[in-house]
């Protein structure tokens, strides 16, 4: 018998908030610099995939990052959009500005309160910090109805203490309070006690809503969230494929999941994710980041589906819950069957987008029609997953339109070492050339780029990999390096993958010279 009544598990006392932070304790990840347009698109997955809250950023770290903000306050809907702000009334102020456009803005301030925190970075004292904290809150309550309120680094603070900040901030209106495991320190077990030491302590933390934001620097990021949700948090901050400062944040991916795999043994815990946005989220992200994923990534890496030994490809082809505990599809690992090619034009190009779940504007349609011609004149048949690739490239580009690579050359084999020609064209038209040597081709490309642009990059990471399958599939390149004492990365797609090697590296050094152009401040985080 079937029933339209709702699921009775599905109340919303035990419904699980997902905050993203992707777009702000994520994109504080060494080497990750997303433009706003970038961001706009992440959010706009974020949306799809059904997240409630979207941590847009830190508006006052320098403007690209307020407009970044503002940018997605002012572009998507039915989601709440948060701005970091630490405790002082700039901050608070500035994060307020962001967030204003938004149908539900929130401002998300925030103090340390452990002691090596108030004694090494801030300098101040427990009544100081608890001043501050409740002022900011305060001001932003003055600003927005939604303030929420973080204890950096309570894990290791005192419990007492923490306490009676959060009741100081819930006092002066703050409507989540969240509980940061900051350094991920704390063990699961630890973590509840911690979290039912402050419900003793505080009883007003029972009227809102409580969240956990854990690092996973000893890989317990998610076990401790999911520990959170079992003594009365509702809330969770966490970044898609788990990226983030450090080792990273909780993998929103596999929070859901767990949510949904294990839906009868969480205690009626559920959430408004729709899992099968995952794999695209994840794809999306990993693209304009330049965080590869790892292929054994739970939920999204690429072997988190594949067998290769030959009793469990027996077992899958005879029942794939034989060693599948979730079906590939639920992520939504089902390929679109999306295929174009040199003749098609720009309506389908528009429409093969659209299915996908992108809106185009004429200007971008135009400069990713280009780019597609392009790549069907080389390969014949461009897939679903090469249009997202050279979509993510177009927003690339946009922010890295000063340095454009004209040509390169190589010269050299087995028997000398290899040499590179390039010409980069800047801005206002000028023509750069450059030459050099190098261990093996790419370290030439990458030589003779910074003499002609007078650069001294150090290669941290180097990173090829294949967008399709087949000998005509587009690459990806991908390079992290050291320019000037600061962490660059740059991304760049090609059917060639030394011109991709060439122009990811272009737009690192791009990157480190538009970096001069406004510090960003430290957020520290949460």
């Amino acid at each position: 018998m079937t029933t339209d009544a709702p699921d009775p598990r599905h109340d919303d006392a035990n419904r699980v908030r997902f905050f993203d932070t992707t777009l702000r304790d994520g994109e504080q990840s060494p080497g990750i610099h997303l433009n706003t347009t970038e961001k706009v698109e992440v959010a706009r997955q974020l949306v799809r995939l059904g997240v409630d809250i979207i941590e847009a950023g830190f508006p006052i770290a320098s403007p690209g990052d307020f407009e970044g903000a503002r940018a997605i306050a002012e572009d998507v809907e039915g989601v709440t959009v948060a701005g970091l702000a630490r405790a002082n009334e700039r901050d608070v102020e500035r994060a307020g500005e962001a967030v204003l456009p938004a149908e539900r803005g929130r401002i998300h301030t925030f103090i340390a309160t452990s002691d090596i925190h108030l004694e090494h970075k801030l300098r101040m004292d427990r009544a100081q910090v608890l001043a501050a904290a409740v002022d900011a809150v305060k001001l932003a309550r003055s600003i927005v109805d939604d303030v929420e309120f973080s204890c950096e680094d309570a894990t290791r603070s005192d419990v007492a203490f923490v306490a009676e900040v959060i009741g100081g901030a819930i006092e002066e209106g703050a409507t989540t309070i969240n509980i940061p495991d900051t350094v991920g320190y704390t063990m699961p077990t630890e973590f509840q006690a911690f979290l039912l030491g402050l419900y003793e302590r505080c009883p007003a933390l029972r009227d809102v809503t409580l969240s956990v934001h854990c690092h996973n620097d000893l890989g317990l990021a998610v076990a401790n969230s999911l520990a959170g949700l079992h003594v009365g948090a509702r809330q969770i901050e966490c970044c898609v494929n788990g990226i983030g400062e450090r080792a990273g944040n909780a993998s929103l991916e596999e929070m859901a999941m767990i949510l949904r795999t294990r839906a009868d043994d969480v205690g009626g815990l559920w959430c408004g994710i729709d899992t099968t946005e995952i794999t695209r989220a994840s794809r999306l992200v990993s693209r304009l980041t330049g965080y590869t994923v790892q292929p054994n990534k739970a939920v999204v890496g690429r072997n988190a589906f594949a067998h290769e030994a030959g009793i469990h490809q027996h077992g899958v082809l005879s029942n794939p819950l034989t060693y599948e505990i979730m079906d590939a599809t639920s992520v939504g690992l089902a390929q679109s069957e999306i295929v174009l090619g040199k003749h098609s034009g720009r309506h389908a190009l528009k429409a093969a987008y659209e299915e996908l779940g992108y809106d185009l504007d004429r200007d971008q349609l135009n400069h990713v029609f280009d780019r597609f011609k392009e790549v069907a004149d080389r390969k014949g048949r461009v897939s679903a997953a090469d249009l997202e690739a050279l979509l993510s490239d177009e927003m690339r580009a946009e922010a890295t339109g000063e340095l454009k690579l004209e040509s390169m050359t190589f010269s050299g084999g087995t028997e000398g070492a290899p040499e590179a020609r390039v010409v980069v064209r800047t801005s206002d038209g000028a023509l750069h050339e450059g030459a050099s040597d190098g261990d093996g081709p790419v370290d030439a490309l990458m030589r003779a780029i910074d003499a002609a642009m007078g650069s001294s990059g150090r290669l941290l990471e180097y990173n090829v990999s294949s967008i399709t399958s087949g000998k005509d599939a587009l690459g990806e390149a991908r390079v992290a390096c050291e320019i000037d004492g600061r962490t660059f990365a740059g991304q760049a797609v090609s059917t060639d993958v030394m011109e991709a090697s060439a122009v990811a590296y272009l737009r690192a050094v791009d990157a480190s010279r538009r970096a001069t152009e406004g510090e960003r401040v430290t957020a520290g985080g949460v």
